[in-house]
């Protein structure tokens, strides 16, 4: 007889006392029935008009349970009504531009290469699009409760691609994710969908059951490495390894020339204490690493700093087991030989942490030894400021940075309008590092464009995939090519007429 399924609780994190139950942990027999539905459902989602109707109607669904939602995502993250209102509204947007992409049709990649005996060899007709990949396990994450979980990209885009989602929800807001399945299921059977493509599971076991299952066909995680490395190294190793797209950390370097700091040194360091305590550091893109000059330019950049962050408020995280990583991983940093704190880090209250930064020769994490804990994520509101004595102390320390998101460059205007080559060559030095590069920017804002890319090289991601912007809808799709098909027999997007009025590309 199988074993009670154990209870999963809600925890309020200002207080760290539990709640209500809101959820149990599925067992496995439950977890393969969910995967097992979702997998009977796939067929429904096979008509691109029905499946841009769903997610517009789930976009509008979430919009108008928005005042439910929010006060749920608030009460089991404490991340304020403010900023989970502009997380809602950047969710259900998500859920439409996935839509406009499906109406498009590009995401389809067709290419027609007719038959042609002038060729060597000759070409038979050949006809190629992408079709679905299956059921996609999707991991909600910690730090945002609807953008990057249950109504999230990764849910948006298997949507869109065509195929259902089983959900493994995050055990920081299981009731917002019960609330958002519910409208994402109700928004399917509005448009004649059966509710079964999307599914919710709760617990950590689940989450593993979800990777191995025979019938799940990819998955998408956003989490820690620890975490995302176990699921990805799962997912390599069952029978039929599967693609996992797993977004795991990013220290998000930023390098400020000596002439940028020179000429707005106040700026860059008030810019940076916004972008380092943004959220109380729980963004995946805070910048975790400050490449600054020694001397006086960088002195004032660290003045400034200082000044902005002994100003910011403690802070809650979204549970105690994130804050007390932070706390103890900021001591240990601080601990180390030459590490200096302006604004010492760590417990603020009984619940909160305070923000702060460290300072610490560049030469310190040029070479391999006990600094390379700085080269590390701190999930949280701190960041480290590694003052370089020249370009060359600066271009060693970037060469022992793991993969990250982004990375940001700040010049002086002189240097950005191509006065010297510096610009130029630390932009290449930096290109290697991130999938996302800026100048004069911040990194803390992920606009959900066309050509965004969300990703990086490892540990960052483990793909060279992105989780956000239009292009996300290629991690769930495969190509196939129809070679001399009878037109009867083709897919619509194939066929001569082209009846759907997809974008094609052909040759011969």
């Amino acid at each position: 007889m199988a074993a009670s399924p154990a209870p999963v609780w809600s925890v309020d994190p200002r207080t760290g006392k539990p709640r209500e139950q809101v959820a149990v942990e599925a067992t496995p027999a439950e977890v393969d029935q969910a995967v097992r539905t979702a997998h009977a459902a796939r067929a429904a989602l096979a008509p691109r008009d029905v499946r841009a109707a769903f997610l517009r109607t789930a976009a509008d669904l979430l919009d108008e349970r928005a005042e439910h939602v929010i006060e749920a995502a608030d009460a089991e993250t404490a991340l304020g009504p403010g900023r989970l209102t502009g997380e809602l509204a950047r969710t259900t947007y998500q859920l439409r531009s996935f839509a406009d992409v499906v109406d498009e049709g590009a995401y389809l990649d067709v290419l027609i290469s007719r038959a042609d005996a002038t060729q060597t060899p000759p070409w038979p007709d050949l006809r190629r699009y992408k079709v679905p990949l299956g059921v996609v396990a999707v991991y909600a994450a910690s730090n945002f409760p609807l953008a990057f979980s249950v109504p999230g990209g990764d849910t948006a885009s298997a949507l869109a691609a065509g195929c259902p989602v089983v959900i493994k929800a995050h055990p920081d807001h299981p009731a917002t994710a019960e609330l958002c399945a519910d409208a994402l299921r109700r928004a399917a059977e509005r448009v004649g969908l059966p509710g079964d493509v999307v599914q919710l599971v709760h617990g950590f076991e689940a989450g593993v059951e979800l990777v191995r299952h025979s019938l799940v066909a990819a998955a998408g995680f956003t989490g820690s490495v620890r975490g995302g490395r176990a699921l990805y190294d799962a997912a390599a190793a069952r029978p039929h390894p599967i693609p996992f797209y797993g977004e795991l950390g990013s220290l998000n370097p930023v390098v400020v020339t000596e002439a940028a700091a020179a000429e707005r040194a106040e700026e860059i360091g008030a810019g940076l204490a916004a972008s380092m305590t943004l959220g109380v550091g729980q963004f995946c893109t805070k910048p975790g690493l400050v490449l600054a000059p020694a001397g006086e330019p960088g002195d004032r950049l660290v003045k400034a700093l200082t000044h902005e962050v002994s100003e910011v408020e403690a802070g809650v995280l979204l549970d105690h087991r994130m804050r007390g990583a932070y706390v103890d991983g900021v001591r240990a940093r601080a601990e180390l030989p030459d590490v200096d704190a302006p604004v010492t880090p760590g417990a603020g209250g009984e619940h909160t942490v305070g923000a702060g930064c460290l300072t610490v020769p560049a030469s310190r994490l040029a070479a391999e030894g006990a600094h390379d804990l700085l080269l590390e994520e701190c999930f949280g509101p701190v960041t480290v400021v590694a003052r370089y004595a020249d370009a060359a102390e600066a271009t060693a320390v970037l060469s022992r940075l793991p993969g990250n998101l982004t990375a940001t460059l700040h010049l002086s205007a002189a240097e950005s309008a191509g006065g010297s080559d510096r610009g130029a060559q630390l932009l290449a030095e930096l290109t290697p590092l991130a999938g996302r590069v800026l100048v004069d920017g911040w990194p803390t804002g992920v606009a959900v464009a066309p050509a965004q890319h969300h990703g990086g090289p490892y540990p960052a991601t483990t793909s060279t995939s992105t989780s956000v912007g239009a292009t996300a809808i290629e991690r769930w799709l495969r190509p196939v090519a129809y070679q001399n098909t009878p037109e009867a027999l083709l897919p619509p997007e194939l066929r001569d007429d082209n009846p759907l009025g997809v974008p094609r590309r052909e040759q011969g």
